[in-house]
């Protein structure tokens, strides 16, 4: 396995908890590994510790620092917003080549023994003006890791994904479903069944706390 690309079936679902979860496992087996999330909205570059590029890098056993923030998130707004909404906001216009530019070097590493690459928001959200993120994992051609989430609504957000990634002629190595934190949220349990028989698919359970499934999909 060259790498995985991992998409969302939704913002804030739990897709750098996965790519987390399967570079540490990869790092277990003594794997060199490549890790790239291109564009980051709602970062806060005076605190940035606990950031989604600040986790990849503690995944990767690595202490943050300026350099390794620029290798993997080269590009980061502050606003909580679609990258190209984040943008706008700070007085500058985001482009689907200038997004592809920012990922050449992670495309083209060949010291890496697997790559993990991570999208923005959801799968049809916009990368770029010119672009959606079901894009820019289509050009990067690394079979998909697809998380969704446990929330109301998560089993048509997920399947729809599922749709959407197929649309785009991504193939899909697993599901993950991402289990939330509210209480209040459906039957977790029921949630990935409904999924995986809808979909025709096997799909993985990723329980609050637990990465042991991050090891089989690696095989």
């Amino acid at each position: 396995m060259r790498g995985l690309s991992i998409a969302g079936a939704h913002t804030d679902v739990g897709k750098t908890y996965v790519a987390c979860a399967l570079i540490r496992a990869a790092v277990a087996r003594g794997r060199r590994v490549g890790v790239l999330k291109p564009v980051v909205s709602g970062f806060d570059p005076e605190d940035w510790a606990d950031s989604d590029p600040g986790c990849l890098l503690r995944a990767l056993g690595l202490a943050p620092s300026e350099a390794l923030l620029d290798a993997v998130s080269p590009l980061r707004f502050r606003a909580p917003l679609s990258p190209p909404m984040a943008a706008r906001a700070e007085g500058r216009s985001l482009a689907y080549a200038e997004v592809l530019d920012a990922c050449r070097p992670f495309l083209t590493d060949t010291q890496a023994d697997l790559k993990i690459f991570e999208g923005a928001g959801g799968i049809m959200s916009p990368i770029a003006e010119d672009g959606l993120c079901a894009h820019l994992h289509a050009e990067v051609g690394l079979p998909a890791v697809l998380v969704g989430g446990s929330y109301l609504g998560a089993i048509s957000h997920t399947l729809t994904a599922i749709a959407a990634l197929q649309g785009f002629g991504i193939p899909i190595h697993a599901v993950v479903i991402s289990q939330s934190a509210d209480p209040s949220a459906p039957d977790f349990d029921q949630t990935v069944e409904a999924v995986g028989r809808f979909a025709n698919m096997p799909v993985v359970a990723a329980r609050r706390g637990e990465d042991r499934w991050a090891r089989d999909l690696l095989v």
